[in-house]
């Protein structure tokens, strides 16, 4: 798969970051502890406001299965569940990511309707055809063939049913996209590695954001997929996007 190299400054990528399974599982699980507060500290909160806009795009009904791949510690799956997902199945192959996960749905109560299964994103767990409604939160960048993992999630749904991915990206506007670089290549890995005690990953974050795709080469890895009604919504001024589609 080509990868989108960002060359400007304070955000070059040599190279592919490595994303082989184990080293992204363990990296995770070593972070583990940390997880949730670096994501509210280093998003200033805003990373909620993000889950909850991908949720709301999928028009849940209450009677939905929903697929919730690159789970980690189910913050989108019981999201999810308390917009109206009736229930959530949530995969990801970091196992500290998911014993957090797990207590977290059962401090919640809601360990009936909510399952999270140690799995791959590029072969999940999951028959085919049963699934109304599936969400990716910053986890599609990690996984070693993306398009692989667009395809399994294509068929675990139903025909119809609709995907919702955030991924990050990079703001066009001239100075918050050196603004953003400077704050993704200095300062994140930096306090990153203070506060998690882990030295390779939040360096290897921007790395990764640098590496993947750009909007319109990933709509076109998504149509390749089995999806249609495709779109790139960009957040918070492109630093993030929301990619909507739905099966065909």
């Amino acid at each position: 798969m080509r990868h989108h190299l960002l060359t400007s400054p304070g955000f070059t990528v040599s190279a592919t970051p490595d994303k082989t399974a184990d080293r992204i599982s363990g990296m995770f699980d070593a972070i583990a502890p940390r997880y949730d507060l670096l994501n509210r500290l280093l998003s200033a909160g805003i990373d909620q406001r993000w889950r909850a806009r991908a949720i709301a795009s999928l028009s849940l009904t209450g009677t939905e299965t929903l697929l919730d791949v690159c789970t980690g510690t189910a913050d989108v799956a019981l999201a999810a569940h308390a917009s109206g997902a009736a229930r959530v199945l949530g995969v990801d192959f970091a196992g500290a990511m998911l014993r957090l996960g797990m207590g977290k749905v059962a401090a919640a109560g809601r360990s009936a309707a909510i399952t999270l299964v140690r799995g791959d994103a590029m072969r999940l767990p999951v028959a085919s055809g049963v699934c109304e409604a599936a969400t990716v939160a910053f986890g599609i960048r990690n996984v070693e063939e993306p398009e692989v993992a667009c395809r399994e999630i294509a068929r675990a749904l139903k025909p119809g049913g609709r995907l919702a991915i955030l991924e990050f990206g990079v703001p066009q506007i001239p100075g918050l996209r050196a603004l953003y670089q400077w704050y993704f290549s200095q300062v994140l890995p930096r306090f990153g590695r203070m506060v998690s005690g882990h030295s390779a990953a939040y360096s290897y974050l921007p790395a990764s954001v640098g590496a993947f795709p750009p909007p319109e080469e990933f709509l076109k890895t998504l149509r390749r997929s089995g999806f249609g009604d495709v779109r790139a919504v960009p957040l918070t001024f492109g630093v993030v996007y929301l990619y909507i589609a739905r099966k065909v």
